[in-house]
């Protein structure tokens, strides 16, 4: 289908709870295949729905040549103590700051077909399934970092040249 152009912070989209996906027809599977045309990319991990402006319950994913996508996903399950990862995000791009993330992360939702769907990972596999599951409740990553290093992300933010572009 098509690489779709990705929100920036401030966009409202980014910041409201996402739709569940219903049932799957024309309409979905179109945003199946932009977003996992969008994930490919080189550099991104995921995709989240309200990042290339649909307001719906779903993401791609592409970590370490796994590539797929989730409707309706819910981080189920996670493990480990909270691991401060270099974060960065589409949607606030040229930034990273150390975001605690748990190191294994289990998501579980639908594919197209209606089945059910379940992808767990480590490391940054783990890291993209909590960022992109953030991005379905209307969070950014920045809203999870220390309050120092928030401040000096949000610094770093209104300086940012797409800010004011």
């Amino acid at each position: 289908m098509t690489v779709r152009d990705i929100r920036r912070f401030g966009d409202p989209i980014l910041r409201s709870v996402c739709d569940p996906v219903g049932a799957p027809g024309p309409a979905i599977e179109a945003l199946v295949a932009d977003l996992l045309d969008t994930v490919q990319v080189p550099g991104r991990a995921g995709v989240a729905a309200n990042q290339i402006g649909v307001a719906l319950r779903a993401f791609a994913y592409n970590v370490d040549g796994r590539i797929g996508y989730l409707l309706d996903p819910e981080l189920v399950e996670v493990r480990g103590e909270p691991v401060a990862f270099d974060e960065g995000c589409l949607s606030v791009p040229g930034l990273q700051f150390p975001t605690k993330r748990h190191p294994w992360a289990r998501s579980v939702g639908r594919l197209l077909d209606g089945s059910t769907a379940e992808v767990v990972g480590e490391g940054v596999l783990a890291e993209a399934l909590q960022h992109e599951q953030d991005h379905l409740e209307g969070r950014l990553y920045l809203s999870r970092l220390e309050p120092d290093v928030r401040r000096e992300a949000m610094a770093e933010v209104r300086k940012a040249a797409w800010l004011l572009a």
